[in-house]
């Protein structure tokens, strides 16, 4: 794992603009790229002249769009069955898959917005959503304004919390910012919950007014 990590950071180190839409689109898709060594490093040589911020972050956005519209596509033309018989080979468990159709169950649109903001269920949100043929054009909307605002955020760390001895050592670097992500990840969650509620009660009224 960590002869790949050095091989994705490489490409985001000389690859430029067009390696941050690939190795974006790798992670919004069944490749386990970690957005954490794409998006930091790209803000660090933007903060040296070297690229441009927000080249970056609308490149990282269009990569994760591009990524998780081709899952959305494939596993809509797939269907529920055979990514359930054919996933583990690229990691996907039946659980997985359950807890990703639940959470888009649960929260329905918003659930692609919050989901690009969270590990784990970021890379799996695509598949349900296209299993289920959720409308594209909300999808689409959603996947772009939660991949934005990470990106935004990633971008952010790059640019305060990256040091030059840090480029040297891409899985130390995915290690601390990964444990940095997890205060993001909790707020996350917490706006989940209050998405969640704010629904119930909206739904409650809805149904009020019907009678």
């Amino acid at each position: 794992m960590h002869h790949l990590l050095q091989i994705w950071f490489d490409w985001v180190l000389h690859g430029g603009y067009l390696g941050i839409i690939v190795l974006m689109a790798l992670e919004s898709s069944i490749f386990p790229v970690p957005s954490e060594i794409v998006i930091p490093p790209a803000a660090f040589l933007a903060g040296q002249g070297k690229l441009n911020l927000w080249g970056v972050i609308a490149a990282g956005t269009f990569g994760s769009w591009l990524g998780a519209s081709i899952t959305y596509w494939v596993s809509l033309w797939l269907g529920r069955i055979v990514i359930v018989k054919w996933g583990h080979f690229f990691a996907i468990s039946e659980s997985k898959l359950i807890r990703a159709e639940h959470w888009l169950h649960r929260y329905e649109a918003g659930g692609i917005f919050f989901a690009r903001l969270l590990p784990v269920i970021r890379h799996l949100i695509s598949i349900p959503a296209g299993i289920i043929r959720m409308n594209f054009t909300t999808f689409s909307i959603m996947t772009i304004v939660g991949s934005a605002i990470w990106c935004a955020v990633l971008a952010w760390f790059g640019q305060t919390a990256i040091t030059p001895e840090m480029l040297r050592d891409p899985a130390g670097l995915a290690m601390a910012l990964k444990a940095k992500s997890h205060v993001i990840a909790a707020g996350v969650v917490v706006l989940c919950l209050l998405y969640f509620v704010v629904m119930r009660l909206t739904a409650s009224e809805r149904e009020s007014a019907r009678e």
